[in-house]
């Protein structure tokens, strides 16, 4: 399970593009590109939001989410991560400022936005997947 954690580490820390899932209202699932997120060692997963946005008002209601990341070309694609976690909303200037990083300035007037908010992306299952048709390699919380 180590050896497996450092790979996801890893993969994590390459990544520039990432889907996630949320769970509408009505009970359907909506995914979209979020901005570059981070993986902490302890496995969990911050990603900068808008406040005011869908996927906090679905998150808040359900918080059963989904990723998928780690491609960052298709022709130099080797593996990628299918991620199942729980997530909550932050607003705390503690995390807010412990999230904030320079990409963020094109899109929030800094980490006091009142519009910016966090999403702690909690996993409790990840299958690591690589390019072809064997068997993920599972890592679970």
């Amino acid at each position: 399970m180590a050896e497996l954690k450092k790979k996801i580490l890893a993969k994590m820390r390459g990544v520039t593009l990432c889907a996630l899932a949320t769970v509408t209202e009505n009970g359907k699932p909506w995914v979209r590109y979020v901005t570059p997120p981070r993986m902490d060692d302890d496995m969990i997963i911050w990603i900068a939001t808008f406040a005011n946005s869908r996927k906090v008002k679905q998150i808040e209601k359900n918080p059963e989410v989904h990723l998928t990341t780690g491609v960052t070309s298709l022709e130099t694609a080797e593996s990628y991560l299918q991620i199942q976690a729980r997530a909550e909303i932050l607003t705390d200037g503690k995390t807010k400022k412990a999230v904030w990083f320079d990409h963020l300035q094109g899109i929030f007037s800094g980490p006091d936005d009142p519009n910016y908010c966090v999403c702690k992306v909690t996993p409790y299952r990840i299958e690591y997947h690589t390019m072809g048709p064997v068997p993920p390699e599972v890592w679970e919380a």
